[in-house]
């Protein structure tokens, strides 16, 4: 995100009159009583934004001291999460609608269907077409018509019986690399995304600022 990241983190970005973040949690459903937030660059800024409390919610906060991956983050959690979970990117913007769809399973991962895949997680259906069989991270993957990993999942604590995987070449933990583990074990329903809009890059601001302005015009995404 360049120099808008510099002094800010990205989570407290504005779109739309709100931060990133507040979306997200004004977004959450009422499935969900209590807010976990894995921090690290400028913490403190997003401590002492939303507090302890922010839309009737119990907000804790974890300190990820190395970037070691999305699985490591996850892994930080683990004497926390004592029941099954959602966990989702940061920075993303996702739906009400879609969160409420992942719950309804124990175990699930929101994809989004594409016209054409270069870049991402490619998401590959076992032959139910209905549960996950894996995840095939690349960027050229080239593929028309294809379900990508949106980064969002409802996960049981069993997952953390599993140990983490090491994402090949790096050092770092790849959460999707340690989920298709336990996918055997706990079928993860595929559960096919009506909104998703990922933040990479500033001009991704723009266009969430046009999107979350007409869904407020025909009473907002959270309705």
């Amino acid at each position: 995100m360049g120099d808008l990241t510099k002094s800010i983190p990205k989570p407290l970005l504005r779109v739309a009159g709100k931060t990133l973040l507040e979306h997200k949690l004004e977004n959450l459903p009422s499935e969900i009583d209590e807010v976990v937030i894995l921090i690290g660059y400028l913490k403190d800024q997003i401590t002492n934004h939303l507090g302890g409390k922010h839309s009737g919610r119990k907000i804790s906060y974890v300190v990820q001291k190395e970037l070691l991956g999305t699985g490591h983050g996850l892994w930080q959690l683990k004497d926390i999460l004592k029941e099954r979970f959602l966990v989702m990117n940061g920075d993303d913007l996702y739906s009400r609608e879609d969160m409420e769809e992942c719950l309804k399973a124990p175990w699930s991962i929101l994809v989004k269907e594409v016209d054409f895949l270069e870049a991402g997680g490619r998401v590959v259906l076992k032959p139910d077409g209905k549960s996950l069989s894996g995840i095939i991270e690349g960027n050229n993957h080239g593929q028309s018509r294809a379900l990508v990993n949106t980064g969002l999942y409802v996960l049981g604590k069993e997952i953390f019986d599993f140990p983490l995987v090491q994402i090949p070449g790096r050092e770092e933990y790849g959460l999707p690399q340690t989920l298709l583990q336990a996918a055997n074990d706990f079928p993860i329903e595929i559960v096919r995304s009506k909104f998703w809009f990922p933040i990479t890059e500033p001009e991704d601001l723009r266009k969430a600022e046009e999107i979350l302005n007409a869904f407020n015009r025909k009473s907002s995404l959270t309705n």
